[in-house]
């Protein structure tokens, strides 16, 4: 019988374990990352970068016409699809499916960390992360009812960038990229998803929707990250998530 940690095992076993190693002790928001994490953080990323669609038995998928006037995807059908790979205590990985056209809106991971790898396609991730209110600053509030003030969410963009196959993982930490909306490209898109610790919400980790209302600073300002105002949705109504069998190598907990 081959030894658990035996080099014929998958590399998606192997990011299991690697993921379970990783985060049974994670820091927290505004806690100092051990050097025992970063570095077992580092080889998780590691594999993922090498993780390619063919090592899940996935076979990229086409638009269904090419017609710029053709839907983006048929009536009725989910716009994005989830592939359950596996889920602990410590963390949950799947892949996300999305057709051409379809995004995952602006939502949060609250104190989750997280890693996002392409396995075909092309996707553009912005992400975002709240910013403490600061007392009596220059930012002025959006003009809103009172009853929408509660949702308003001072935010900085800090990146907007475009990943494929050949990309290293997008990742997210609880304090740093923490909201993201995640859009296909140029046709359909696939990506292996981590979240460490998984949404709980009766642990407080649940997922929250937002959208982007206006700048907070200075309009022509020459900062580097951009702040705006967010204010807190309902998921909206052109996004929802179905669910596909996945056909990849399996995943054995009890060897992780």
């Amino acid at each position: 019988m081959m030894p658990a940690d035996s080099t014929m095992s998958s590399i998606v076993q192997r990011i299991a374990r690697q993921a379970l190693v990783t985060f049974r002790s994670p820091p927290r928001f505004g806690e100092e990352p051990s050097k025992s994490f970063l570095e077992n953080h580092g080889k998780l990323r590691s594999l993922m970068t090498e993780v390619r669609a063919p090592d899940l038995k996935l076979v990229p998928r086409r638009s269904d016409d090419s017609s710029p006037r053709a839907p983006l995807y048929h009536p009725g059908a989910p716009p994005v699809t989830y592939m359950h790979i596996c889920e602990t205590d410590q963390f949950s990985m799947g892949v996300f499916l999305l057709k051409s056209g379809a995004s995952i809106p602006l939502h949060d991971h609250p104190g989750m960390h997280g890693m996002l790898k392409v396995l075909y396609g092309k996707v553009r991730i912005s992400c975002f992360d709240r910013l403490e209110r600061p007392a009596g600053g220059p930012q002025a509030e959006p003009a809103l009812p009172p009853a929408q003030m509660g949702a308003l969410r001072r935010s900085v963009l800090r990146s907007t960038a475009e990943y494929t196959e050949e990309s290293g993982p997008c990742v997210l930490s609880p304090d740093r990229d923490n909201l993201h909306q995640i859009d296909a490209v140029d046709g359909p898109t696939a990506f292996m998803d981590i979240l460490a610790p998984p949404y709980d919400q009766d642990e407080g980790r649940d997922c929250h929707y937002f959208k982007v209302l206006t700048e907070a600073g200075p309009t022509g300002s020459e900062q580097k990250d951009k702040e705006v105002w967010l204010m807190e949705i309902s998921q909206p109504s052109h996004f929802w998530c179905g669910g596909e069998p996945y056909p990849g190598p399996e995943v054995s907990l009890s060897s992780i």
